[in-house]
C-alpha cells in the first residue's frame, strides 16, 4: 500500500508548537505524537527535522508530511511565503526521512526558487508533494504543475482568500474535489468531529486536524473566552 494510500479517509494530526511554547520540548513532542497515534491518528503533519526524525525512528509505519517554519512568523506572515519556502528546507525534510514534502503553493512571491523548481526536487529524490494552497486558482495550479496532494491549509491565511476564520473553508474543499483528479485534504480551523464528517461528505481524501488537539493553550482559551 502506497503512503498516500494509507491517507485515504483518515485524520491526520499535525503536532507543532512554536519554540516559545512549553510543549515545544523534544520529549513534549515525542508524547503528543504517541498520543495522537494510540487515539487513532494514521498519520502525522510535523514541522522540523527534528521531530520527522523521532517520529520515523519511533513510528515507521506512520506516514510523516514534513514542512518547515520559522522559529517565529513576521507581523507580514499574510504575505509571503513561510511553509518550506526554499530548496535548503526541502533538502532538510528529505534528509529527515519525511515521506510527503508540504510546501506554500500560493501565488505568493517567492524567496528564492520557483516553485516548479521546488516540485522538481521533491519528485527526484522520490518523495510526494503536498500543496498548501489559499485560493481555488491556487489548486488547479499546483495540480497541474504536478504536485500528488493539494491541501487548503493556507485558506484564510493570505490576504487574497476568504477571510471567514472562525470555520473550514467547505466550499473551496468542494469546488477542489469536484475538478481535481488528486487527493484533496481539508486543513484549517476543524473543532469538531462534526466537521470532520462533513468534510468526508464533502469528498476529502484525508482530514489534518491541529490546534483542536495539539495546542492546549488554544483549547483552553476557547472555554475561558466562550461567547465573548
Amino acid at each position: 500500500m502506497s503512503i498516500i494510500k494509507k491517507l485515504e479517509k483518515e485524520v491526520i494530526i499535525s503536532v507543532q508548537a512554536m519554540p516559545e511554547e512549553p510543549l515545544y520540548k523534544e520529549e513534549c513532542m515525542t508524547a503528543m505524537m504517541q498520543s495522537v497515534i494510540n487515539g487513532g491518528a494514521k498519520g502525522l503533519r510535523l514541522a522540523g527535522a527534528r521531530d520527522i526524525k523521532n517520529a520515523k525512528k519511533l513510528f515507521p509505519n506512520i506516514p510523516v508530511i514534513g514542512l518547515t517554519k520559522p522559529d517565529k512568523l513576521p507581523e507580514n506572515w499574510k504575505e509571503i511565503v513561510y511553509i518550506t519556502p526554499s530548496l535548503k528546507e526541502v533538502q532538510e525534510l528529505i534528509n529527515a526521512q519525511a515521506d510527503i514534502i508540504a510546501t506554500d503553493a500560493t501565488s505568493r512571491p517567492r524567496p528564492k526558487e520557483s516553485l516548479k523548481e521546488i516540485l522538481k526536487y521533491i519528485k527526484d529524490n522520490g518523495k510526494y508533494a503536498m500543496a498548501d494552497i489559499s485560493t481555488f486558482e491556487e489548486g488547479i495550479k499546483a495540480r497541474e504543475l504536478g504536485f500528488d496532494i493539494i491541501s487548503t491549509t493556507l485558506s484564510g491565511y493570505t490576504q487574497y482568500s476568504k477571510q471567514d476564520l472562525k470555520y473550514p473553508d467547505f466550499e473551496l474543499l468542494e469546488r477542489l474535489t469536484k475538478e481535481l483528479d488528486c487527493p484533496v485534504v481539508l486543513e484549517g480551523r476543524i473543532w469538531t468531529p462534526e466537521e470532520v464528517d462533513k468534510a468526508f461528505e464533502s469528498g476529502a481524501y484525508s482530514v489534518v486536524i491541529g490546534s483542536a488537539v495539539t495546542r492546549p493553550q488554544l483549547i483552553t482559551k476557547r472555554f475561558c473566552e466562550r461567547g465573548k
